[in-house]
């Protein structure tokens, strides 16, 4: 992802995450800290920006930032494949484990992370804006 992805990142993000949605400000704050601690993808399809997804890695641990995908576009494995490349970067980076929260109101993301290994280790209790719980999510990466 670069800044020139940015328009395109953003529809997708308040249309995915209307109650709370990044700002441009705070996605432009991610993207200064690549490559150091960050590494953000964007998914293409016909040259159109359909999904992104982020990760922040810093020692031996890394963290699932965000992961979207236009709902057009959804169960094609497009998430699986950016999440895919998370999970290699967090590796190539040498974490050890990675983190994630996801909406407690969400069963379909949390299907997908169980289908790749992540276990539930807790919860945040109203974590949204919407005030909505975060499930928190480990996957534990070897040596």
């Amino acid at each position: 992802m670069t800044e020139a992805d940015l328009p395109a990142v953003m529809e997708i993000e308040r249309i995915t995450f209307p109650l709370d949605a990044w700002s441009e400000g705070m996605m432009r704050g991610e993207l200064a800290d690549m490559p150091r601690t960050r590494h953000y993808v964007v998914a293409l399809v016909d040259d159109e920006i359909v999904g992104y997804a982020g990760l922040a890695a810093a020692a031996d641990q890394a963290d699932v930032q965000t992961i979207a995908v236009l709902e057009k576009h959804r169960r094609s494995g497009i998430g699986s494949a950016m999440l895919s490349e998370l999970l290699d970067e967090a590796r190539r980076r040498g974490a050890r484990e990675i983190f994630l929260e996801v909406r407690a109101d969400n069963p379909a993301a949390q299907s997908v992370y169980r289908r790749f290994g992540f276990e539930e280790i807790g919860t945040r209790r109203r974590y949204y804006d919407d005030g909505t719980d975060a499930i928190m999510m480990r996957r534990r990466l070897g040596d």
